[in-house]
């Protein structure tokens, strides 16, 4: 079964929103993964309960210790699994990421605050560092609740209907078309015309081109990477050396 473990000061901000809806129905009622928390102020040995100190070579604010998280992470047992560290210098999310973690027996994600932590017990224990997004927050928690969420919602049974991922937004490295329901006219604005033919083929069509348009658009670099794989494709076909 997954299992996510997350290290982290403030253990009470889980499960959050991953514990509604269908991804809390398929942890609590279903057991189809499961999530713990570690608390690292249990693993401070200052009497004061101090978890970090001040930056070597000077400098503001305060870092999390590596021998206090050290022992957070060593108290944690199972099967080992991939080690993230949320950070706003990590390597950005992406689905393809998520696919590894979500195949794997689960994930263990170490929440920092303050100016992070100690770079040498993200070194020494192997963590990957992970971003969110071009932002910077006050903790790691709700950047934990994205990653362990992405990966959740690709556990068979999760979600209930496994072919409505394969046309998300990044499955194929294009953003997902726009959506409507009923009612037929909201606000002077109505449902696309082709939606409502009955044509299987026709929407198809008109869902494609809405994704490319919608990547084109707002996710320029996506755009490129796409256009340079259909041409690779393309020429493979073709049986043209790249």
């Amino acid at each position: 079964m997954f299992t996510a473990t997350v290290l982290t000061m403030f253990p009470e901000a889980f499960p959050g929103p991953l514990g509604v809806s269908l991804i809390g129905t398929a942890w609590r009622e279903r057991n189809l993964w499961s999530l713990e928390t570690v608390d690292i102020r249990d693993f401070s040995t200052d009497k004061r309960g101090f978890l970090d100190d001040t930056p070597a070579g000077g400098g503001p604010g305060q870092v999390l210790k590596a021998d206090v998280v050290a022992r957070a992470l060593d108290s944690v047992t199972g099967p080992r699994r991939p080690l993230l560290y949320m950070s706003a210098r990590g390597r950005p999310l992406t689905q393809a990421r998520v696919k590894d973690w979500a195949a794997a027996d689960g994930i263990t994600v170490l929440c920092g605050r303050f100016e992070g932590v100690d770079q040498r017990v993200l070194d020494a224990r192997g963590f990957e560092e992970v971003s969110v997004g071009d932002a910077v927050l006050a903790g790691g928690e709700a950047a934990a609740m994205v990653v362990i969420e992405a990966c959740v919602r690709l556990i068979p049974g999760v979600l209930g209907q496994a072919e409505s991922l394969s046309s998300e937004s990044f499955e194929d490295g294009l953003l997902e078309h726009p959506q409507y329901t009923r009612p037929r006219t909201f606000e002077g604005l109505d449902i696309p015309e082709v939606l409502l033919s009955g044509d299987h083929a026709k929407v198809a069509r008109w869902r494609q081109e809405q994704r490319e348009i919608t990547t084109r658009e707002r996710r320029p670099d996506l755009w490129e990477r796409h256009l340079a794989k259909s041409q690779l494709k393309g020429a493979k076909a073709r049986g043209e050396e790249t």
